[in-house]
């Protein structure tokens, strides 16, 4: 079944896609259904505010992912900023950009994600708006979160000699979006509706089209009583990330190859397509996980978190940023992650 959207008009959809929704968070007074929200954020928390727009051919391909997973991951990013603050995301607002192609039914599917992580994640969606698109489909979200009063983590407070510290695994994302983009190639002009043959390679898969935001590493802080010095979320690659935290808190740093966390499936996957496997941790981006620095006198208690590798150290600035290869070599490290404003 097809429903047009010129058959609800603008405030027919958003009630459409908006009905039955409740809120979840005390501070979220009034959502959607007037000119703005009401939110009354809890006493001793500072708010936290992140925007994510995604633009259809760009930052995604709709040829291989689902509406659904679209919306997950949609929302899914910007609750990893407000974790990566050391906050918790409570509402977001949701505008999207729709051109003709699309039906009430797809956009139905494509909210539908929206609503499945804000359930996951306790988030009330409270406004938004929609408008007509001659270009695709665009997807802004902005994320309110809160943090409590001088518990906020930036990106400047690594020191010398902090640990350097990181969630999950690196590069398999990257290896979920390699494999999708072969198999539509290698599908491209046929006019077979063939399904590919993904066994095996779940887990990438799942990574690029379904990541998660590691509210579980904010909570295993927490109840260590660790605060990182600084920290932000791998979106753009680990070596890009790393290079920031170093640019803005003035510091060089050292990593370790050996020490990079890489799942079997990437390492398969990135030998089956003759590229380096490290590289594609360091660079690929997409990963959604926390990297972040930690005083050396915190060795103990983090390393005995589960999910948590230590990859290296912060050094004095003049030392630079580099990587030390399994054989002792020593590389430069260099920010050839995801740049949205290059040049083809």
């Amino acid at each position: 079944m097809r429903t047009e959207i010129a058959t609800l008009g603008e405030f027919g959809l958003i009630n459409r896609l908006t009905e039955g929704l409740t809120p979840k968070n005390p501070s979220t007074r009034y959502a959607v259904g007037d000119d703005a929200a009401v939110l009354t954020p809890a006493s001793g928390t500072e708010t936290l505010v992140t925007t994510d727009l995604l633009l259809e051919g760009v930052h995604f391909d709709l040829t291989y992912v689902p509406l659904k997973h679209l919306g997950y991951k949609a929302a899914v990013v910007n609750f990893s900023d407000i974790y990566a603050m050391n906050g918790t995301p409570r509402q977001i607002t949701v505008s999207l950009g729709i051109s003709k192609r699309f039906c009430i039914e797809e956009l139905e599917a494509l909210y539908g994600g929206i609503r499945l992580a804000c359930d996951a994640y306790g988030v009330d969606i409270v406004g938004g708006d929609t408008t007509s698109s001659l270009t695709g489909l665009t997807i802004s979200i902005t994320c309110i979160g809160e943090v409590e009063k001088g518990k906020a983590v930036y990106r400047n407070g690594a020191k010398e000699s902090d640990l350097i510290c990181v969630s999950g695994d690196l590069g398999a994302a990257y290896m979920g979006l390699q494999l999708l983009e072969r198999e539509k190639v290698v599908l491209n002009g046929t006019g077979q509706e063939v399904q590919p043959d993904f066994a095996g390679k779940e887990y990438l898969l799942e990574r690029q089209l379904k990541p998660e935001a590691r509210r579980d590493i904010i909570q295993k802080l927490a109840e260590a009583g660790i605060r990182p010095t600084a920290m932000m979320d791998i979106s753009d690659g680990l070596s890009s990330e790393l290079m920031h935290i170093c640019t803005q808190s003035h510091a060089g740093c050292r990593i370790y190859e050996e020490h990079l966390p890489i799942d079997y499936q990437t390492a398969v996957m990135a030998e089956e397509l003759n590229m380096n496997v490290s590289t594609c941790a360091l660079n690929g981006g997409e990963d959604y996980e926390l990297l972040f620095t930690v005083p050396i006198s915190d060795y103990e208690k983090v390393d005995n978190i589960e999910g948590i590798r230590l990859i290296g150290h912060i050094t004095k600035p003049e030392l630079g940023c580099a990587l030390i290869t399994r054989d002792g070599q020593e590389f430069e490290l260099k920010a050839q992650g995801w740049n949205p404003l290059k040049e083809d």
